[in-house]
């Protein structure tokens, strides 16, 4: 809590609410402004009221997929007994799906006639659930033009203009490990794209509307180990896109100090870097012992070449759960070099589709049980209820960018409109000095903030007047005496100016000082047992392949489209490939990766064996009578925290 806050901003907070309130009253009484229409928009821009959303609230019925039906399905298509224009007409193994709140839990249920009942849960916390979806803020625009692009059947994606576009180079890997979603190695085949196939699918991407937001990432397999890595990147950021990314496990990055100079000038600047704990014994389940050493060595190579990293970590239950408090104190300690962490709950798929029922259940984690390990972590200062939001909580800023930006743009702004249980995210602001950090929402009344934004950008006054606005609701939503001790007004507007900044442009923000906001994301991918084509539907992640974009999930568990692709277009059987191009290095059998030199900056925090007594956490939030000490909202008196694990 900020202890030296003044009269002085105590009375601009409240003199900012009254100058909203004076601007709203003539503001109705003005007939709304016309909406521009960006060059890379189907229609004008939205207004609130015109937005859309899915089926939303328990219960409700969706469509969705039989595990079972599935797998007989796919051995079809794959031994030719359907083909690709059938498997896009039809509605092979679609089943409903009844979801409901029930004993504590969100449940999915669904019944094949063929193949019976199947049941698993979506959420430990309804009420955690219920906000995700009543702070969603609808839908992005409808795409149009896209008939060469989207053409998967019901898995089609129908909505928004993407916030990353995923381009799978290889299916081959560095290293052998579980789990794995692209099943890497062990499919009997290569499947590597060829240059030109790289460049259409980028060229292809900017076909239709709403074209989608300046960023693409390079995934695999490992995409380093791809001949066209480099080229692939450069291509795309004279394209135009500025956000280029790779999804890496930082192995090639660490051995090869002088290739993270060559990505960085080939046009990379984010690597999401596959860590699942802070310590050696946290990875070993990756079969390589010294596989945190690496990964260090790796982090302080990319960083020394200005390239950002986002650790992304796999998540399953009674493996590294008890790493998630490390790794957020991982960020906190090392947020000169990285602004955001992407927790992943297992998504059972790829080399992790054919599990029993009896181990999905055990190692089932979903976005909730996150919330609720960050709270214990936390002392109770990250609070389920009033700090966690949709994945697009950032939206609005691209809501205002939008509105003041030039019609003529070539990209749209970052507009993560994904289905609200596609995952949630927590910001906090932390201090590159001093470590110390906080919850952005605690301080800062998010919700109504994008309230605000819906009232300013749907009377389209201009963009002075717009401004005026943003600052005015700004002021009146931050309450300083929540704040950390040195982050006030001005450093709030210095923060969101290098966010609304980053809508634009990504990749070439302006320079931030002390502060910093990092966000915190529970990124929650479907498998067969929890799928929805409501949530396909509206994927922002999707991938380009040779047969068009696919969403996410489509493509890594739905009917199968990575295993169709992959086999539809591979380059050889394995065996072959190995016999004209050599055998490629995997990291595996539980040997140690020989490392030349030492990472000294990285910050590791001190974590004892378990990573943290979660009793202990539990013992402390309870004695201080609310969550944060009595700084934080308290859950509602009859709530009761959820357990941690299990189903």
């Amino acid at each position: 809590m900020n202890k030296h806050v003044g009269l002085k901003g105590l009375a601009l907070h409240r003199a900012a609410g009254l100058a909203w309130k004076i601007f709203q009253a003539i503001n109705r009484r003005i007939p709304e402004g016309k909406p521009v229409k960006p060059s890379w928009a189907p229609a004008p821009l939205i207004k609130s009221r015109e937005r859309d959303y899915p089926t939303l609230g328990f219960p409700r019925e969706t469509d969705s997929l039989c595990p079972k039906c599935v797998f007989e399905t796919r051995k079809e298509v794959l031994g030719g007994k359907i083909n690709l224009e059938d498997l896009d007409s039809g509605h092979y193994a679609e089943i409903k799906s009844q979801i409901a709140a029930e004993d504590g839990k969100i449940v999915i249920r669904k019944t094949c006639p063929k193949h019976g009942r199947f049941e698993d849960i979506l959420s430990i916390d309804p009420e955690f659930s219920r906000l995700q979806e009543k702070r969603f803020f609808g839908r992005d625009f409808r795409s149009e033009e896209d008939e060469l692009i989207h053409r998967h059947g019901t898995s089609n994606i129908k909505y928004g203009r993407g916030s990353v576009l995923n381009i799978d180079l290889t299916n081959r890997c560095n290293m052998m490990c579980h789990p794995c979603f692209a099943d890497a190695n062990q499919v009997g085949f290569v499947h590597e794209l060829p240059l030109e196939d790289i460049k259409k699918i980028l060229d292809d991407s900017l076909t239709f509307k709403p074209r989608r937001v300046a960023q693409v990432q390079f995934s695999g397999g490992e995409p380093t180990i791809s001949p066209h890595f480099l080229e692939a990147c450069r291509y795309a950021r004279d394209l135009g896109y500025t956000g280029i990314q790779a999804a890496t496990n930082g192995v090639r990055f660490a051995l090869e100090p002088e290739f993270a100079y060559q990505a960085r000038e080939a046009g990379l600047n984010l690597v999401y870097f596959q860590l699942d704990g802070v310590t050696n014994e946290a990875n070993k389940h990756r079969h390589i012992p010294n596989l945190f050493d690496v990964k260090l060595q790796a982090m302080e190579n990319l960083a020394a070449a200005d390239i950002w990293i986002t650790p992304v970590t796999t998540v399953v239950n009674g493996l590294n759960t008890d790493q998630i408090g490390p790794l957020m104190q991982f960020i906190i300690d090392n947020c000169d070099k990285m602004d955001a962490i992407s927790f992943q709950p297992i998504s059972f798929t790829g080399r992790d589709e054919e599990v029993t029922d009896e181990q999905r259940h055990a190692q089932r984690y979903t976005t909730a049980h996150l919330a609720w390990e960050l709270h214990r972590w936390s002392r109770g200062e990250i609070d389920p209820y009033r700090d966690w939001y949709p994945l697009g909580a950032g939206a609005p800023l691209t809501m205002l960018a939008d509105h003041v930006g030039d019609p003529a743009d070539k990209f749209g702004g970052m507009c993560v409109s994904c289905h609200p249980d596609c995952g949630s995210c927590v910001y906090i602001v932390a201090n590159k000095k001093t470590k110390v950090w906080a919850p952005f929402t605690k301080f800062f009344n998010l919700e109504q903030f994008i309230k605000d934004v819906m009232v300013i950008t749907d009377s389209a006054r201009g963009k002075r007047s717009t401004m005026a606005q943003v600052a005015l609701s700004l002021a009146r939503n931050f309450d300083e005496r929540q704040s950390p001790d040195g982050f006030d007004l001005s450093e709030l507007v210095r923060l969101i100016q290098h966010q609304f900044h980053g809508s634009i442009t990504d990749g070439q923000r302006p320079p931030q000082k002390d502060w910093t906001l990092i966000w915190a994301g529970g990124m929650w991918f479907q498998d067969l047992w929890t799928y929805d084509f409501r949530r396909t539907e509206m994927c922002c992640v999707p991938y380009g392949t040779q047969e068009g974009e696919i969403s996410f999930c489509a493509y890594n568990t739905g009917m199968g489209w990575r295993q169709i692709i992959e086999s539809k277009h591979r380059n050889a059987k394995t065996a072959d490939w190995y016999r004209e191009k050599g055998r490629h290095r995997i990291y595996s059998g539980d040997r140690p990766i020989q490392l030349n030199v030492h990472a000294p900056s990285i910050r590791v925090p001190a974590v004892k064996s378990g990573g943290y007594c979660a009793m202990c956490m539990e013992k402390s939030v309870a004695s201080s009578g609310v969550p944060g000490g009595g700084a934080a909202v308290a859950p509602p008196a009859e709530k009761k925290e959820p357990e941690p694990v299990g189903v």
